[in-house]
């Protein structure tokens, strides 16, 4: 009996060991692949963290240098970049996506010719949409005044959106090049170009304004040499050799199948549009409040922190749609869901780190923008609101990125609507001026709306059968594809 007993706790033993060791393995296992999983999305998401940062600073020492020839000014710039060109950057950005979803399956699937075609098209579509919504900027100061904004502050900003019209072409081209890059893993030429594009911005900021005293003419005209610049930079890559595989020169196949392309690149114009406009719409209702001017100040520095802050996941954005198209192009749709999963988590720490950095930070950041004591106390009130923004700004973007790389554009459109402009902008609305709140009751509602939908694009998510998705991307594929 006791020979018995022993043997059961030997064979006990033997087999908690095994099952330890059993354990480890696969703690190893799913670590080494956590690992891997990491330096796919940060090849990825490094170059654009830093082409972000640097393309949206370019806006931040624009809007910096306007900020130091006077309150208006500053105002004025930051209404004509929120409405028009933030209008212009959220549908053009949001159709060049269309390339994410079809480069990067098309990446995956080994298609590489089919990657430059997929560029011309994106061109041809861009360019017709930057053409039709032109007529925005030549009406941009009674469009302000219909919407509230002061007559002073309208007529300004009309003027600076008339000034803008270079970059809004520049946008046609720039856009579709970066996206053809990103979903060939050529992100760090694209990092390069944007580096390059920064240096000379600062350059032109310093002769423009301080050496020709340009003022906000040159200010504004900053923009358009820099961001033409970095497009020009990139042609140049793709056009001498840069791409051999992918680009093969210019093609009437692009001409082809355009209605097609039009309506997958609408529907992701509006899907990224709506989360575009959605905190630029918060500008505009501040200039609703009284003393607009300091509440249009306090409110543009506080999304313009946001907005640099935003370029982290926004990265994450296009690194998740490239390696969620590129497995589902390959076939590998349980691939696709464990890069979700890591880009999630990843983003998430960003996330609150920069949270505790902005509550450290609350009454010091806005000394960036502005020496104006009335605005830096009322940016300092809006500081808390800013950090439990960029919470849910840490996972939205990576879910977006999801929907673009697996097709979802249309769906996730639908759930925009809803969250953003049913639920969110009525809801601060309501906070706002029926309960007295002002900004922070408009922005609180708009916070609820980005929670809303991102409970919606979580669930979605996780009830997808990604092996159907995997199907669905080869059928995509074959649908706008042309013969070899």
């Amino acid at each position: 009996m006791a020979e018995e007993m022993a043997e059961e706790r030997e064979e006990t033993k033997v087999a908690l060991l095994s099952y330890t060791r059993e354990g480890e393995e696969k703690q190893e296992r799913l670590g080494k692949r956590v690992w891997e999983e990491s330096k796919k999305l940060w090849r990825v998401a490094g170059p654009a963290i830093f082409t972000r940062l640097v393309n949206y600073s370019m806006i931040v020492i624009t809007q910096a240098f306007a900020g130091h020839l006077g309150d208006l000014e500053l105002a004025s710039i930051t209404i004509a970049n929120a409405v028009f060109i933030g209008f212009n950057f959220g549908l053009l950005l949001g159709m060049a996506s269309a390339l994410e979803t079809l480069c990067g399956q098309a990446f995956g699937a080994k298609k590489y010719h089919m990657l430059g075609i997929y560029m011309q098209r994106s061109w041809i579509v861009l360019f017709l949409c930057a053409t039709a919504i032109l007529p925005l900027y030549f009406f941009a100061a009674d469009i302000l005044e219909l919407t509230g904004q002061p007559p002073e502050l309208a007529v300004q900003a009309g003027v600076v959106s008339v000034w803008f019209i270079p970059l809004h072409y520049a946008l046609v081209f720039l856009f579709p090049l970066q996206r053809f890059l990103q979903c060939q893993l050529k992100n760090s030429v694209h990092a390069v170009a944007s580096g390059i594009a920064l240096v000379v911005h600062l350059f032109i900021s310093w002769l423009f304004v301080y050496q020709l005293k340009l003022g906000l003419f040159g200010t504004a005209m900053t923009l358009n040499f820099s961001w033409w610049f970095a497009a020009v930079l990139l042609l140049c890559y793709v056009a001498f050799g840069g791409c051999p595989e992918t680009w093969k020169g210019l093609s009437f196949e692009a001409f082809s199948g355009l209605w097609e392309f039009l309506k997958l690149s609408a529907a992701s114009g509006v899907m990224l549009c709506l989360e575009n406009w959605y905190y630029r719409i918060l500008i505009v209702l501040a200039g609703n409040l009284k003393n607009a001017k300091i509440a249009v100040d306090a409110l543009s520095i506080c999304l313009t922190v946001n907005g640099w802050e935003l370029m982290i996941p926004l990265s994450f954005f296009a690194a998740t749609g490239v390696r969620v198209a590129n497995e589902l192009g390959a076939g590998n749709g349980k691939a696709a869901r464990f890069a979700t999963m890591v880009a999630m988590t990843t983003s998430s720490i960003i996330g609150f780190f920069f949270f505790f950095l902005i509550i450290a930070l609350h009454d010091k950041f806005a000394l960036i923008f502005t020496s104006s004591d009335v605005v830096i106390d009322a940016v300092d009130h809006l500081s808390l609101m800013l950090a439990f923004t960029i919470l849910p700004n840490s996972v939205q973007p990576i879910l977006s990125g999801v929907a673009v790389g697996s097709g979802w554009q249309t769906s996730v459109a639908y759930v925009n609507i809803g969250s953003y402009y049913l639920i969110g902008v009525p809801v601060g609305v309501l906070l706002g001026w029926l309960f007295h709140l002002g900004v922070l009751g408009i922005w609180a509602g708009m916070i609820g709306g980005t929670i809303v939908q991102t409970i919606i694009l979580i669930i979605m998510t996780v009830r997808s059968d990604w092996d159907k998705e995997a199907l669905k991307a080869r059928s995509r594929l074959e649908k706008y594809s042309t013969k070899e």
